[in-house]
């Protein structure tokens, strides 16, 4: 089943159960000792629809994510911007697609001047979701988006495409030929334009549907959404030398799906969406993985105060290598 008439199906489920089941997550055995997630979603972006991947520039000024109807179909790019104390209202970006058109999963660039993000555009098959790059100039402009090449993408489904150092990407992909029914993989640049793409294999890739990574700047913690039976749920791991440690699990709920993993850029704080019992479908969630965490990210509009330290940190944190 492709990727997203999958989340469909488990949406679906969710939304029949959601009015009638509890919104506080049990601790199960296996999870990762972690705070109950709390809703984050500010205000102004948070409406009745289902709101997902949020990421922010790299200031923490911008904020990009994907709006989608409440069966989690429909999806498109929308960015605002801090202004006056609160975020603005949420538009397409000038590079989005026409109406109509699937786009989702946007990611910056460390240094903020590229944005990768997945899309249907001119594919005539709309599971066909592929990798799309922009850039934007020195005075903040947005330049013409250009679809990747292959094998970075395919003709399956591609899924949350993460910059990496070194110009790699990081991303999810349900083409054949992997270890299950869907795979996470790198594909890293090389010489002359072309792309190298190697599988990230176990235990990160497995023969259950892992579609969704991503790494926190520093390249110590990694966050993966995968459906290992009945729905897909949020799971973490620790980088050991040069080898991955799965954690266990985000302590999130059990009868609704977690996507659009976002981790600090120390792994200390993750942001995800999942559906909220009531009338908002999908919000934005924040969870400490540590019993310190940085209260600086996310970032918080009217507080640039708090802002700017984690500007600099996050610049800091980008130099930092994968090991």
């Amino acid at each position: 089943m492709p990727v997203h008439a999958a989340l469909l199906t488990a949406v679906a489920v969710a939304v029949a159960t959601t009015a009638t089941s509890s919104a506080i997550p049990e601790v199960r055995a296996g999870d990762v000792a972690a705070s109950r997630p709390v809703r984050w979603t500010p205000d102004e972006l948070s409406t009745p629809l289902y709101e997902s991947s949020p990421v922010f520039s790299p200031d923490g000024t911008e904020l990009h994510f994907l709006r989608a109807d409440t069966r989690f179909g429909g999806y498109r790019l929308l960015w605002s911007r801090c202004a006056s104390g609160r975020w603005s209202d949420p538009a397409p970006p000038p590079f989005a697609a026409p109406a109509g058109t699937l786009e989702a999963d946007p990611a910056f660039s460390h240094d903020g001047r590229l944005l990768y993000y997945v899309s249907a555009r001119g594919n005539a098959d709309s599971d066909d979701l592929d990798i799309w790059r922009v850039a934007r100039d020195d005075d903040g402009r947005w330049g013409a988006p250009r679809r990747m090449p292959a094998p970075v993408n395919s003709p399956a489904a591609e899924l949350l495409p993460r910059p990496l150092p070194g110009g790699r990407l990081l991303f999810g992909s349900s083409r054949p030929g992997g270890h299950g029914q869907g795979d996470i993989y790198i594909a890293t640049p090389q010489d002359g334009g072309g792309w190298r793409l190697e599988n990230a294999g176990p235990p990160i890739s497995t023969s259950a549907y892992e579609y969704e990574a991503e790494i926190s700047h520093d390249g110590k913690v990694m966050a993966v959404v995968a459906d290992r039976g009945e729905r897909s749920h949020l799971y973490l791991y620790d980088r050991d030398g040069d080898a991955w440690i799965e954690r266990g699990r985000v302590p999130a709920r059990d009868d609704v799906f977690q996507v659009g993993p976002l981790l600090s850029p120390t792994g200390d704080r993750l942001l995800f969406a999942q559906a909220e019992a009531g009338e908002r479908s999908g919000e934005w969630f924040l969870v400490d993985l540590r019993p310190d965490p940085d209260p600086r990210w996310p970032p918080v509009c009217g507080e640039a105060d708090r802002r700017e330290p984690r500007k600099a940190e996050a610049i800091k944190a980008s130099a930092a290598p994968l090991g």
